[in-house]
C-alpha cells in the first residue's frame, strides 16, 4: 500500500470519499502521525554490520538513520552460542559493558527503525495497514471536531462533537493496539542473555 492508496483508506473510515471536509495534505499529516506512533511501538527491524575499534568499547552508530531503538548487539559474530554482551546507548554511541574488549572486527547491531510511507513504497507490513488507517482516522476525525466548534457546517451542531467522540474511540483503539503488539511487550532474543543487574533472589544476598 502506498501513500495513495491509505488516504483513499482513511477518506473511507471517515465517509468521506468526495474529498469534502480532508484535503489530501491534512489526511498526510495525519498519516504521517500515524505512521510514526506505530514506529515507536512496532519499529522496522534492521540489522547493520559495524567494525569496532580496537582497544575500545565504543561502537559508533551515527550512520543508522531513522533509529528508534537498538535491541541487541552481537559481538563477537558467528559464534555458537551466540554472543549478545550488556550494552548501553548514549546518544549516537554504543557501549559494551561485558568483559571482551573489541579487537576492531565487525559487530551486529540489531535496531529498530522508522516506517516509510511515501507515493512509491511503503514498510509497513499489510497486517498493520489498517491500524495506521484507524489511528489516521481518529486524529482527522478529532481534529476537524474541535476546529468545527461554534461553526457552521451541513451536519448540524451535534456534528463536531460526534467527530470527536468517534475519533476519540479510534484513537483509543488505536493506543491500545499498539501497547498490545508493541515491542515492550514482546519476548525478543535480548531475554536470553545475562543482563547488568542480577535477578532477585531469595537465597543470594548481593550486598548494599
Amino acid at each position: 500500500m502506498n501513500l495513495s492508496e491509505m488516504i483513499t483508506g482513511v477518506r473511507r473510515e471517515l465517509r468521506d470519499e468526495p474529498g469534502v471536509l480532508w484535503s489530501d495534505d491534512e489526511l498526510t499529516r495525519h498519516i504521517s502521525r500515524a505512521v510514526a506512533e506505530l514506529s515507536e511501538a512496532i519499529p522496522r527491524e534492521q540489522k547493520a554490520t559495524i567494525a569496532t575499534t580496537a582497544g575500545s568499547r565504543d561502537i559508533d552508530i551515527s550512520g543508522l538513520s531513522d533509529r528508534v531503538a537498538v535491541e541487541v548487539v552481537e559481538y563477537p559474530v558467528d559464534e555458537f552460542p551466540r554472543s549478545f554482551p550488556c550494552f548501553i546507548v548514549w546518544m549516537d554511541i554504543i557501549t559494551l559493558l561485558g568483559s571482551v574488549v573489541p579487537d576492531g572486527s565487525d559487530c551486529c547491531v540489531y535496531y529498530g527503525q522508522l516506517h516509510t510511507l511515501d507515493a512509491a513504497t511503503s514498510t509497513i507490513p499489510a497486517r498493520y495497514e489498517n491500524l495506521v488507517s484507524a489511528g489516521a482516522a481518529g486524529y482527522a476525525a478529532t481534529a476537524w471536531g474541535v476546529y468545527a466548534v461554534n461553526r457552521v457546517n451541513v451536519g448540524g451542531p451535534a456534528a463536531s462533537r460526534e467527530y470527536r467522540v468517534w475519533g476519540k474511540e479510534r484513537l483509543l483503539f488505536f493506543s491500545r493496539e499498539l501497547r498490545r503488539l508493541g515491542r515492550r511487550n514482546r519476548v525478543r532474543t535480548r531475554s536470553l542473555y545475562t543482563h547488568g543487574v542480577p535477578p532477585l533472589s531469595n537465597t543470594t544476598d548481593y550486598g548494599p
